[in-house]
């Protein structure tokens, strides 16, 4: 079944053991990996640099068009000065290093979250890699930087007022969902946590609504094909109903076959 754009997860039912459309990724771990090789903290963010290579090579060859990963939240400017000013340069570094990469394998490359923090070399290292890739169609790769789930439904809310002067009641989730940060993508179909936590800090909390979960003790950097190809499999086997019961899921897949 192929998810329409602009259409929300939660209104289409995805056959049992198909393949995820949409995946999202809390990439945690870093540090810890890092600190059990006696290693700086900020040697596990250069190593899940190389495990996003993977992952991103895996959506492609498995067909998954959208992948969305949690690099950087609004929480995580509390960390200590030092490590922030190395993601910082890693994030910079990226945008030189990637882009090409990612351009030339048509994959589309955005970032959703506030930019106003980032240093204006970085926005505009963003703005040009948007621009190149727009018309990507391989892969849609979005990066959450200075992002929280709670700042997108406050943006997403401000949007949806300015656009309607004068109306301050009677509005739809319809009339929301158009000013969210990933408004043009469908909502994930599989969110994935490394690293042994189980909880969701402040990502996508309208998108993820009817997403499945899968948690992982793998810490991000050692998160290869192979761990990823488990959470495909375990997605594969569920049964998502949306409120419906498994009896109605079988009328509705049988005239999907049609």
């Amino acid at each position: 079944m192929v998810l329409k754009k602009l259409l929300s997860s939660t209104r289409e039912i995805p056959a049992t053991g198909e393949m995820p459309a949409h995946v999202a990724i809390i990439m945690d771990g870093n540090g810890r990996w890092a600190r059990k090789r006696l290693m700086p903290r900020v040697a596990g963010h250069k190593r899940g640099l190389e495990a996003v290579r993977e992952i991103v090579r895996t959506c492609i060859e498995r067909g998954i068009r959208h992948l969305t990963l949690f690099a950087f939240s609004s929480e995580n400017w509390r960390r200590p000065e030092d490590e922030v000013s190395f993601l910082m340069n890693l994030f910079l570094r990226a945008l030189e290093d990637e882009i090409a990469r990612l351009h030339k394998n048509r994959i589309r490359f955005r970032v959703i979250g506030d930019l106003t923090r980032f240093d204006p070399r970085i926005r505009q290292l963003i703005a040009d890699a948007e621009t190149l890739t727009a018309n990507n169609d391989q892969l849609t790769l979005s990066i959450a930087a200075n992002y929280g789930g709670r700042w997108d439904i406050l943006n997403a809310m401000s949007a949806m007022l300015a656009a309607n002067p004068g109306k301050r009641e009677g509005f739809s989730e319809a009339d929301l969902a158009p000013h969210l940060a990933l408004a043009d993508a469908p909502e994930p179909d599989l969110f994935i946590r490394t690293g042994g936590e189980e909880r969701v800090s402040n990502f996508l909390l309208w998108q993820l609504a009817y997403t499945e979960f899968y948690f992982t003790d793998i810490l991000w950097p050692e998160f290869d094909t192979a761990a990823f190809e488990v959470a495909l499999k375990s997605y594969s086997q569920r049964e998502r109903r949306f409120g419906r019961t498994s009896e109605q899921l079988q009328p509705a897949a049988a005239e999907e076959a049609r």
